[in-house]
This record gives C-alpha cells, sequence and structure tokens, in this order.
C-alpha cells in the first residue's frame, strides 16, 4: 500500500503542474453581512446529538479482521483506526509502539520494554529500539495465542498474555503489570547484569545493566528473585510489578521512583469540559500520589495550580524531554479561535477590482461535467476550491457569481451525499465502524487508503468545507442533506463512545500528543504517522464552520478546541525554528519544517517528493490557504526562515507554478507587494487553489502585519478577535 501511495503521488507531480496530498480554501468577515460566531457554550457536553443516516454498508476485501487481538466484548464497539498502540492489533501486532517514555513491543507470550536511545543525522532522526527488558510467565508459552487487548482508552491501553494484564498508560514512568495468577517470572535483558540488590522485605530490587542503564522494580508484596548473567527468575507470585528506568542513574531521581511506586493508573481518559480545555484524569489505584510526565507541549497549556511539576525528572523523548508532574489529574487551556468565514482583517476597496477580475475568470471555469477524478481526495479539494470562490465574493460584495458557484456546488456534493456519484462514493464499514469509499473497500490503494481508514480528516475535511459553505448560502439545501453532513463529519468528531455509536471516538486526534494521525490500519515500524497539518487544521476549522453554519454551538465549541490544538502541535512539532532545541542541531540545522512525522521518528521526506524539494514540504504544510493559515503561521519570524530556506529550491528544473504559490504566500506575510508581483506572474495554480484565493490572501495581508507576531499565534489573531 506504502509503494503505491508514493508511485500514485509521484505519478501525479510528473503528469500534472501542481497536484499534490490535500490542501485548501479559505474564509472571513467584513463586507457583506455574515451570522455571528456564536458565542462557546459554558461546558462542552460530550454527549453529541444523533443523526439516524448512515451510509449505505459495504463489505471491504481488504480490511483486517479487529476480532484477532480485540477482546470480544470490545467487539460490539467501533474500534480504533488510527490509534496510539495500533501496531498491537495488525498483522502478527509484534511492531514496538511508542508509549512514553518506552518502546513496547509484544510476542503471544512475553512483552518487551525498551527506554530508547536516539539516531540522528540531517535527513531524519528516530529512536532505536532494544530489548532492555522482556518480561514473560514461565511456561506459559503458546504460540498459538496472540496478546488481547482488553480495554484501551485515549491515554491508555491494556494488553493481556497468559497469566500477565500490562497497563500501558501513556507518559507513565513505570511499566505496571498485574500477575493474575501465582505464576512463575521471567525477566531478561540483552545486556548483562551488573549488580542486583534488594531490601529486606524484597518488594524493591535494583540492577544495573552494562549499558549503563538502572532499573528498579517494584512489587505490591514480597517476591523472591534470583538472577543469572542476563535473566532474573522468580519464584511464583501474583500481584502488581512496576518496574521504571531511573533517568541518568541519579539516586535523587531514584528517591522520586521510590516515593511514587505504590500508586499506579490502569487507565486514563481526556474529558471535555470548559471550552478550550481538556482535562486528563487518570484511573489510579495503590496509595499516594501519581507521577507521570508531561511532553513539551503539555508543559506549554499546564494549569499548574492543581498539577506540581518536577522540573528536574526527566526522560528523553524524540518528542523532547517529558517532565514529571504529580497529581491525579491535569488541565489543559489551549488559546481560544474564534472561526470566521472570511479574513481576519478584510480587504481594503481599492483591491477589489483586481480580485473580482480573476474571481470572474476562476468561476468562468467551473465546469462539474468536466470533472474527470473518481478520487475522494481530489474530488473534495475541486469542491472546497469552489467553495472558497464563494466566500471571496462574498466579502467583496461580488454576488453575480454566486449562482453558477452554488450550482457546481450542488452539482458536485450531492451525488457523494445521496449515492449517485458513479465510480465511487462513500459507504459504511461495520467492521471497524467508519466511513470508507467503493473504490477503497476493493483496493487498498485507492484513493490514498481511504478504504483502510488512512487520510479521513483530509478528505472529508475537504467535503465538509464545500458543505459549510453551501449550507450557509443555501439554508434550504443545508436542512435537507443535514443527515449526511453529520454522519461524514461523526466520521473522525465522535466524542462519545459505545455499542450505540456508529463511528470510534476522535478517529485521527491523538489526545495525548494533541495532533492528528494519517496513517490507518497499516502496519509501520515507526508507528502512526501524519504529513500535511494544515489539512488537519482544515478538517477541524471546516468541522466547526459547518457549526456555525447549522447554528451547532456544541459543534463550534469541540471543532474549535481540537482545531486550537492541532495548531499548538504543528508549531511545536512540525515547524523548525532556527535556535530550536527540540531536535537534534544536525536535524534542525538543516530542516525548517518536517515532512513526515511519525510516532517514533522525524523525515525530512515526504510520501510524494524528496528532502531536496523544499517547496513540496512547505507547500503540504500549508494548503489549504485559508484565514486560519493566519494563526498556523503567525510567528512572522520563522515564516521568514521558512521561505528563505525553500527559495532556493525554486530554481530546480520542473518546479510547478502551484508549488510556487504557497510559497509566495507566506512571503506575503512579511513582503506583500513583492509577494503580489510574483503571484501575479504565474501561469497555473494547485488544483485546490485559484489566483482568486491567492489575491485574496495578499490583499489581506496588513503592511503591520509583521509588526504583532513575535509572541507567536496568541498575540496575533486571537488577541484581535477573542478581547
Amino acid at each position: 500500500m506504502v509503494l503505491k501511495k508514493i508511485r500514485r503521488r509521484v505519478e501525479r507531480i510528473i503528469t500534472k503542474p501542481f497536484k499534490k496530498p490535500p490542501r485548501k480554501p479559505s474564509i472571513k468577515p467584513p463586507s457583506p453581512p455574515q451570522s455571528p460566531t456564536p458565542e462557546p457554550p459554558t461546558a462542552i457536553m460530550i454527549r453529541r446529538p444523533t443523526h439516524p443516516f448512515t451510509f449505505p454498508e459495504a463489505q471491504s476485501n481488504v480490511l483486517p479482521d479487529p476480532s484477532t487481538f480485540f477482546s470480544p466484548n470490545l467487539l460490539t464497539s467501533p474500534l480504533p483506526t488510527n490509534s496510539f498502540f495500533q501496531n498491537f492489533v495488525l498483522k502478527k501486532g509484534d511492531q514496538a509502539e511508542y508509549i512514553h517514555p518506552y518502546l513496547i513491543k509484544s510476542s503471544p507470550s512475553s512483552l518487551s520494554i525498551s527506554y530508547p536511545s536516539l539516531f540522528t543525522s540531517a535527513p531524519f532522526t528516530y529512536q532505536i529500539f532494544n530489548a532492555d527488558l522482556t518480561i514473560s510467565a514461565i511456561d506459559n508459552h503458546d504460540p498459538k495465542q496472540a496478546h488481547v487487548i482488553s480495554s484501551f482508552n485515549d491515554l491508555s491501553v491494556t494488553l493481556d498474555l497468559p497469566n500477565l494484564r500490562f497497563y500501558l498508560v501513556r507518559g507513565c514512568p513505570f511499566l505496571t503489570c498485574q500477575v493474575l495468577h501465582e505464576v512463575a517470572l521471567s525477566i531478561s535483558t540483552i545486556h548483562a547484569i551488573l549488580d542486583f540488590t534488594q531490601n529486606s522485605s524484597k518488594t524493591r530490587y535494583k540492577f544495573n545493566l552494562n549499558n549503563g542503564q538502572t532499573w528498579v522494580l517494584y512489587s505490591s508484596s514480597s517476591i523472591d528473585l534470583t538472577h543469572e548473567m542476563s535473566t532474573i527468575t522468580s519464584l511464583p507470585f501474583s500481584g502488581i510489578i512496576r518496574i521504571a528506568l531511573v533517568p541518568n542513574s541519579d539516586t535523587k531521581l531514584e528517591q522520586v521512583l521510590d516515593e511514587y511506586s505504590s500508586c499506579y493508573p490502569v487507565s486514563g481518559d481526556a474529558v471535555f469540559g470548559a471550552p478550550y480545555c481538556v482535562e486528563y484524569k487518570w484511573d489510579k489505584k495503590g496509595w499516594g500520589n501519581l507521577l507521570m510526565l508531561a511532553n513539551p507541549l503539555h508543559l506549554r497549556l499546564l494549569d499548574q495550580t492543581s498539577s506540581m511539576i518536577l522540573d528536574e525528572f526527566r526522560y528523553n523523548s524524540i518528542d523532547g524531554e517529558l517532565v514529571g508532574v504529580i497529581g491525579d489529574s491535569w488541565v489543559l487551556n489551549t488559546d481560544p479561535v474564534s472561526v470566521t468565514w472570511h479574513s481576519i482583517k478584510g480587504i481594503k476597496a481599492e483591491s477589489y477590482p483586481e480580485i473580482v477580475k480573476a474571481l470572474v475568470k476562476d468561476v468562468e471555469g467551473l465546469d462539474s461535467t468536466s470533472i474527470s477524478t473518481t478520487s475522494s481526495y481530489f474530488y473534495g479539494k475541486l469542491v472546497a476550491r469552489a467553495a472558497r470562490l464563494a466566500l471571496i465574493a462574498e466579502e467583496i460584495g461580488h454576488l453575480d457569481v454566486m449562482p453558477k458557484i452554488q450550482k457546481y456546488l450542488k452539482d458536485t456534493i450531492e451525488p457523494w451525499l445521496d449515492g449517485t456519484f458513479s465510480g465511487n462514493g462513500f459507504v459504511y464499514d461495520k467492521s471497524w465502524g467508519g466511513i470508507i469509499t467503493k473504490q477503497g473497500s476493493q483496493d487498498s490503494g485507492a484513493d490514498f487508503g481511504f478504504g483502510i481508514y488512512n487520510d479521513h480528516h483530509y478528505h472529508i475535511g475537504y467535503f465538509l468545507y464545500g458543505i459549510a459553505v453551501l449550507a450557509k448560502l443555501d439554508p434550504i439545501w443545508g436542512r435537507k442533506y443535514k443527515p449526511q453532513a453529520y454522519s461524514l463529519m461523526a466520521d473522525f468528531m465522535t466524542l462519545g463512545r459505545g455499542p450505540n455509536k456508529k463511528y470510534t471516538r476522535l478517529r485521527c486526534f491523538d489526545l495525548w500528543k494533541l495532533h492528528s494521525w494519517a496513517g490507518g490500519l497499516t502496519e509501520f515500524a515507526d508507528g502512526r504517522n501524519q504529513e500535511s497539518t494544515s489539512e488537519a487544521v482544515n478538517a477541524y476549522y471546516s468541522a466547526a464552520l459547518m457549526g456555525l453554519a447549522y447554528g451547532d454551538t456544541h459543534l463550534v465549541a469541540i471543532g474549535s478546541l481540537i482545531l486550537a490544538m492541532e495548531i499548538h502541535a504543528a508549531q511545536t512539532w512540525w515547524h523548525v525554528k532556527e535556535d530550536d532545541v527540540l531536535y537534534p542541531k544536525d536535524f534542525t540545522s538543516q530542516n525548517r519544517v518536517v515532512g513526515v512525522l511519525w510516532a517514533n521518528k522525524r523525515d525530512s521526506g515526504l510520501w510524494f517528493a524528496p528532502a531536496d524539494w523544499k517547496e513540496c514540504r512547505l507547500e503540504i504544510q500549508v494548503i489549504p490557504l485559508l484565514p486560519i493559515t493566519e494563526v498556523l503561521f503567525s510567528d512572522v519570524e520563522f515564516v521568514k526562515q521558512l521561505v528563505t530556506w525553500t527559495m532556493p529550491a525554486l530554481g530546480r528544473e520542473g518546479v510547478g507554478e502551484g508549488w510556487k504559490g504557497f510559497v509566495y504566500a507566506l512571503e506575503g506575510v512579511y513582503d506583500k507587494d513583492v509577494a503580489l508581483e510574483k503571484i501575479r506572474s504565474l501561469k497555473g495554480h494547485d488544483d485546490g487553489n485559484s489566483l482568486s484565493n491567492l489575491l485574496w490572501w495578499i490583499h489581506s495581508r496588513d503592511e503591520g502585519d509583521h509588526q504583532g507576531y513575535e509572541g507567536g499565534f496568541k498575540h496575533s489573531w486571537f488577541g484581535h478577535y477573542c478581547h
């Protein structure tokens, strides 16, 4: 599937001047009247209205059987298809997953834990798995029996082996194992055990390995352990065992582990409460206070009034250092995002004629009968491109073009919603619980893997944008197709869970990393991945816009919250500033933006282009060009660095005009006049973009934009609209 994906994207680049992974248009609020943004409710309810419409069921020929690894009681509910533990339920289930701060691998009879080391170079950086410790129950090997996922939540997964239950909770410095019945245990290592000590009650053991690591084992009751060169064995035992690496083999940090070893989490959930707020709550057992680890983005958003940070208690991670936090729950507050239909600061009237001229020409070119693609991705981009033209027309008050745009939107959207689109369409997969395409149900490479749950938020996000705009312009049409619209949205925006739900909870969004994954039901050694953060931003932005169109304040609030976190995450892990210290120097020095971000890897290359095609890397993190793009790229100093880094690549032979357009658009953030002249000279545009949209963007730049952005997005767009 991966090879097909790469091949198709490369073919697309060769055959068309600017075809590339999802990106799309934008929105704003000056000239014509617009409905105001509803205020978020005082509390975001986790319930979601029931929308009875479901796309027709279809049997997939390419999806894996979920019953291999999920316990039977979980099979009656929709299952995650982009989760942090996805590798545990694909193929043999034996590929590693990164359960911070450890890499975890499972086999039918054992579980291995690694505190990974980091390999780094200019093109990529990744974590290396070594089986530092492997835990199993002696004489319980059954090669026919796979591990079982017995439960999962937003922040945890419970994995069962014969007689052993592992509570894998994200950000827990301890590996916690419940020995369900009295059995002898084996703990082996690929290293040599240099020394091995115990306390008088035999509930704490410390062992040093010849790779420099120090590990501590705690037990809920006395356990008799003996060791050889690379193996530790026990007499029969039942109860709780907790194992932790001592960071940097520091005695003070060892004392922290001792102090908090008696309180252990068995699961964790993210709770949506107040607006722009997520609360982490862990179900814990034992006694005392709970010690967990926070990633750099958590630390930026964490409300410290209810939690205590242990600044010196740190573990290394590819995501930046993980820092100790004491507290049974955390509150994460993000900056508010005001979702609007039109540009943020408006467009001066003297700029209207140039935009109108381009708009008339772009609208003249709209012809639904000439669309040759049946791809849900490319078709969605065309829908969103046209919707963008409608909002530009609305903003500058040139409404003569509106009837043709509305007709085009109806002609292109309705067949996908009512099942009459020839050659493809949306259908419902009951095995995992989600929307797939007809093509995707028969071919895992079709629609960029949409049929195996790849890129769902990208594809559907484009359709939602078009639906939101059309429902705004034609409320009668919007009411007619609201059930289908909400079914599409719910595929990746459902908050609830259980047997009465049609879709899994937040299919793509990772509530611990606070960004989306796009990899779907494909096994990858480096875990889940996401290439295009801007398409992810578009998905949640479009969902919030749909909430505006339908007067659904709940959807506006949830869409805005997830949108804000996705932007924070993109700025934290994808945008690489010159002075950043989050990644190693050799990677940071050569990269201003990550190509593909994996759970366990950072890659400068793309699915469809090599690393030195820097214009592709920039574009895939920008498109579609929208009002929200200004928030995503609110740090003007970084935008300058990014454009300067990218510009030399535009001199390479064969660079498409469409790619150039997005580079010039960002250049317009700080040099409007120069960028405008470059945009006027373009001879082509991305299939999801237009000259109208580029002119709209440039003419909505304020000459003083760069003056107030140094503080990042909190002090630019948010400050302007939220106070």
